[in-house]
């Protein structure tokens, strides 16, 4: 640190990262550094897979010796960045996570935290004891329209908070691609549910809402209802492309999808994030030979639900309830909020929400409304992406005005609720939260002004 950082207590020099997965969304948030190479920079990159590390060091102009094959290789050698990005699939985040955790790195970790509670707890710890600055890629805490909607709540416009309802839908070409046919379709081979996979943000925005009042029971149902072989209709075949008679109008046809639109690349194309891209034949070929793509949505190894419907009971006795529903014509997120005095009712996509006030004063009406307008960037996640970077590196730095809103603390109350969820719908039971577990295990500090323990 040179002076002018020791007086002010802020690193002024990039802070330092290392890539660890380069998949889709290590190299979305790594993309920030390009953009503002002054605040961070990509100095090295952990990937097991050859032609994916190669292109991520060119990218990035990283130096063969920081080119590593795994985190056992990278851990071996002294901490050599100030943080490491890391992007790994669900079932190796806390596997990948500790041994750099215990090199003394800092850490941006993609959601979901673990793919189990006894997971995320040993992380926890692990990130306690040797004093790491962790923070979790719940991007939506840091979209304009969530932040907007979080002032509401905080100004008192619709007084205390009652029930919460949110939605998720997911779109049924989005849903083919990652929850059928893809990497997220089938639990065993991608560690987590469909639940944690898709809505950590929304029980995290729930819990965030709310914070300062913690949840203490969860119920949930769900199941798989459309995507197996008993709903598949008359003429359909095993892949879209070799024996399908209705492959020309069904709206899940691979080749409609993913050659004539084309949508899902880095999904569905071999080496696409190592820059490599396909002709339309090349595609055609792919998948109607082995690309697992190419395969009917309703004879796929899929195991996932593909709707659930999660209820929570907080301390206070308000409720919520949030919906993951799969298939929709459209995605978004939907929010309705009731407080003792008024509402908040809202889509993410729309860019804008309402409060509404109960009025008997304006014109003969029995409410009152304010529309909220946001501006909502082209970004993914309502433009709540690089907006979490940029925090991450503040906080990095040492700045003390960072948010630090989606940290390790934070993030585990939204969690455990996704894992109690999946444990209550698969039980039929009704499941509660044990919080002096959570207490025992979490700093007795505040962060934010947030109560603890807090969300």
């Amino acid at each position: 640190m040179n002076r002018n950082e020791a007086a002010s207590g802020v690193r002024e020099r990039p802070v330092s990262v290392i890539i660890v997965g380069a998949g889709s969304r290590s190299m979305n948030y790594a993309s920030y550094s390009r953009k503002h190479p002054e605040r961070m920079r990509i100095v090295g990159v952990v990937e097991p897979n050859s032609q994916r590390r190669e292109h991520t060091a060119k990218t990035y102009d990283i130096p063969e010796a920081m080119t590593f094959s795994s985190v056992e290789e990278l851990a071996l050698r002294p901490k050599l960045a100030d943080a490491v990005l890391n992007g790994t699939m669900d079932d190796l985040h806390v596997s990948t996570s500790l041994p750099l955790l215990r090199n003394g790195y800092d850490m941006l970790l993609e959601k979901p935290i673990g793919v189990s509670e006894d997971e995320v707890m040993e992380l926890y710890r692990t990130a306690r004891e040797h004093g790491n600055k962790v923070m979790i890629c719940h991007v939506l805490r840091y979209a304009p329209f969530y932040i907007e909607l979080k002032r509401a709540i905080e100004s008192g416009a619709i007084g205390e908070i009652v029930h919460i309802q949110t939605e998720e839908n997911v779109d049924f070409h989005h849903m083919a691609t990652a929850f059928v046919r893809g990497k997220f379709a089938n639990q065993a081979r991608s560690g987590s549910s469909f639940l944690m996979q898709k809505c950590c943000h929304d029980l995290d925005l729930i819990a965030w809402f709310q914070s300062g009042t913690r949840p203490v029971r969860v119920s949930s149902y769900g199941s798989l209802l459309q995507f197996r072989e008993s709903r598949a209709p008359a003429g359909s075949g095993t892949r879209c492309l070799t024996d399908c008679e209705i492959e020309a109008e069904c709206v899940y046809s691979a080749k409609k999808l993913y050659v004539d639109r084309p949508l899902w690349g880095a999904y569905v194309w071999p080496r696409y994030l190592d820059g490599v891209r396909l002709s339309d034949a090349e595609k055609l070929e792919s998948l109607g030979s082995d690309n697992p793509f190419g395969r009917c949505v309703w004879r796929c190894d899929n195991d996932i639900v593909d709707h659930q419907a999660v209820m929570l009971e907080f301390e206070d006795g308000s409720t919520a309830v949030h919906n993951l529903v799969g298939a929709t014509a459209k995605a978004c997120r939907t929010v309705h909020i009731t407080g003792t005095k008024g509402e908040i009712q809202g889509v993410l996509e729309d860019g804008a929400f309402v409060v509404r006030r109960p009025s008997l004063t304006d014109g003969g009406g029995t409410f009152r409304e304010e529309r909220v307008e946001i501006s909502v960037s082209n970004d993914m996640h309502g433009g709540g992406d690089h907006r979490l970077v940029e925090d991450f590196v503040r906080v990095v730095r040492g700045d003390g005005e960072a948010s630090f809103s989606t940290s390790l603390d934070h993030s585990i109350v939204g969690h455990l609720i996704g894992f109690r969820a999946d444990r209550s719908m698969a039980s039929g039971r009704s499941m509660s939260i044990d919080w002096s577990m959570i207490t025992s295990e979490r700093p007795a500090s505040k962060t934010n002004g947030e109560p603890y323990p807090s969300a």
